[in-house]
């Protein structure tokens, strides 16, 4: 009788750590899928972040090249300064213009650029005219 409790035991002990091990296997894989759902989300949260800024810094650029001379025949407008501080850190813009009609009649399409550490974020057309 001692024998079989004996096997009883070994068995036991056996499928508690096969169910460990199983256990551990599942609680990794739920992990993983948590993390990778977190990075996703911090990713997003970014991308969200870098086009409202994008977006904030291209409407006042096209404010401040509506508001400046009129140049006929302009190809491009000097862009406004943009705002200090960290959260505009890396951002540029580029104002294109080009004549809406041959010769320019007073009518340019206005073209902002707006990239962030070289890379192009968003860009904002709109008219120009000579008032």
């Amino acid at each position: 009788m001692a024998r079989i409790l004996s096997k009883a035991g070994n068995d036991q002990s056996g499928m508690a750590f096969i169910e460990t091990l199983v256990a551990l296997a599942l609680l990794g894989l739920v992990a993983v899928a948590f993390l990778s759902g977190l990075t996703t989300a911090s990713r997003a949260n970014i991308i969200a972040d870098e086009q409202t800024t994008a977006e904030s810094l291209a409407r006042s650029q096209m404010e401040w090249a509506k508001e400046a001379a009129y140049v006929y025949s302009a190809t491009s407008y000097t862009p406004g300064a943009i705002p200090g501080g960290d959260d505009f850190a890396g951002y540029s813009a580029t104002i294109d213009a080009s004549p809406l009609h041959n010769p320019d009649d007073g009518i340019q399409k206005i073209a902002v650029i707006i990239s962030h550490y070289s890379d192009e974020v968003l860009k904002v057309e709109g008219y120009k005219v000579d008032r």
